[in-house]
């Protein structure tokens, strides 16, 4: 089997530069690398992200987008990420089942619990080798994302609310979910994120 890793982070936070800084590292390597994303990753998925990020003229609520999540999460892994595992790939997934949980459970204030068995049906209980949170304060995040859709189009106390979901996401889950901060320099931030990764790929 591969690897997963997961990117989270608020808007703005850095994770696509980062996730494409780190392509490079492991390819470098030698290491076969596959990076996706979600919303989107399969061609379903990449129908349910213009109606999530896309489509301001539709009302949708907290509830729905979390099935719409789901039913995106579970195409992307049965037809994406399991057999990029299987054929033994390090999958960088930018952003995955905790995303869910920060921005529909802490941000838009649906229960955590339903959203968990959600991600449990979605997933079929795949999780993440390691999942790099790359934390930066909320009026940084949304000066660099520039309101480009719905969510990132969302208010300061949304995104705190996010930024602060996460956390307790690290907190509750240490061993998987290391905090990198996404302030500072473009190379030291990377630097930090191949400190984690190191010991994970030596491993395998």
């Amino acid at each position: 089997m591969g690897l997963l890793v997961t990117f989270e982070g608020i808007e703005g936070s850095g994770k696509s530069t980062q996730i494409g800084l780190v392509r490079e590292f492991l390819e470098g390597d030698g290491y076969p690398c596959l990076v996706t994303k979600e919303p989107g990753g399969a061609p379903l998925g990449e129908g349910i992200s213009g109606i999530l990020l896309g489509r301001d003229d539709l009302r949708i609520s907290p509830l729905a987008e979390v099935f719409l999540f789901g039913a995106n999460r579970a195409q992307h892994v049965a037809e994406i990420l399991r057999p990029a595992l299987k054929e033994g790939k390090v999958v960088l997934c930018d952003r995955f089942t905790d995303a869910t949980v920060a921005y529909q459970g802490y941000g838009r204030g649906v229960d955590v619990g339903l959203i968990e068995q959600v991600n449990r049906w979605a997933t079929g209980d795949l999780m993440p080798d390691i999942t790099i949170l790359l934390d930066c304060p909320v009026e940084l995040g949304m000066a660099r994302a520039k309101g480009k859709d719905r969510f990132e189009r969302e208010g300061y106390t949304f995104h705190q609310r996010v930024r602060e979901g996460y956390l307790r996401i690290a907190h509750q889950e240490p061993q998987r979910v290391k905090v990198v901060s996404g302030e500072g320099e473009e190379g030291m931030i990377q630097e930090e994120i191949r400190k984690v990764l190191r010991p994970l790929l030596a491993r395998r």
